[in-house]
């Protein structure tokens, strides 16, 4: 995880690690016998509450980011043609 956290993207980041979550979860319920739908339906929901509580840093950086993207204003034509 400490490399995940030197990384400069925050969404790429949370993405990573939601999926990392999910993929060993799922691989755990295939392992121990269920049915691979049920594991798919099962590991989804374990994963998103398990990602509400344990990712919540990572959460929200990436939602710092995304809210600074829509929020920068956009050049004019004018503007892009003075550089």
């Amino acid at each position: 995880m400490a490399r995940l956290k030197s990384m400069k993207n925050p969404l790429l980041v949370y993405t990573i690690a939601r999926l990392g979550v999910f993929a060993v979860i799922l691989t755990a319920l295939i392992l121990i016998g269920f049915h691979p739908i049920l594991a798919t339906v099962f590991a989804t929901m374990i994963a998103f509450a398990l990602s509400l509580i344990f990712l919540s840093r990572a959460r929200e950086a990436s939602s710092a980011k995304l809210a600074a993207a829509v929020e920068k204003p956009k050049r004019s034509v004018d503007e892009i043609h003075e550089d």
